[in-house]
């Protein structure tokens, strides 16, 4: 091989590999993990979810009540908070945000009847209203009806108790108000 023609595959293979470091940087899919929020807002404060569910409207005949849900679920919007990292949960008077949710329904539905006509699987959902306010009582965002949920089977491999399922829902609530908040999804 003369001296030339290795200098020329060279500056092929520099050439090729320059275009595809180029095309892949500018390609990308623009995805990221950072907060859509202004940059003034640091912090959150989360108080206690409220517990509405009106038991004297018989608005749905799925509706039920589980003591201590409202707990359930702010404790699980605060530890998705804290796992995203977007916004630290801090005290009301260090806030720059303020996030307010009323526990208006909580929904538990059979979706699955063995041949004999017992309840093989529920769904149940978790239906929130949700204000996000700035340290002025701005409303940022307003949700209502806002919803988590999960299925539950009563037997098998799968199985779960009611408590389980309602932790499980109560994870897929707090993730998806931490997607609102910071992702706007």
């Amino acid at each position: 091989m003369n001296k030339d023609f290795k200098h020329c595959i060279t500056e092929v293979f520099l050439f090729v590999g320059i275009y595809c470091l180029l095309v892949t940087g500018f390609s990308g899919c623009g995805y990221t993990t950072r907060s859509v929020l202004p940059s003034s807002f640091k912090t959150i404060y989360i108080p206690t979810f409220v517990n509405s569910i009106r038991f004297d409207d018989t608005g749905s005949e799925y509706r039920t009540y589980y003591p201590g849900l409202e707990i359930k679920i702010t404790n699980a919007v605060v530890d998705r908070f804290v796992y995203d990292g977007n916004l630290r949960v801090v005290r009301e008077e260090n806030a720059d945000l303020k996030l307010e949710g009323d526990l208006v329904d909580y929904l538990k539905q059979p979706l699955r009847y063995s041949e004999s006509d017992e309840i093989e699987e529920y769904r149940i959902s978790l239906v929130v209203n949700l204000v996000l306010k700035d340290r002025e009582g701005n409303i940022v965002w307003e949700e209502k009806n806002f919803m988590g949920d999960t299925t539950y089977r009563l037997s098998g491999s799968l199985a779960k108790t009611e408590q389980e399922a309602l932790g499980d829902a109560a994870e897929d609530l707090a993730r998806r108000i931490v997607n609102r908040t910071i992702e706007h999804w």
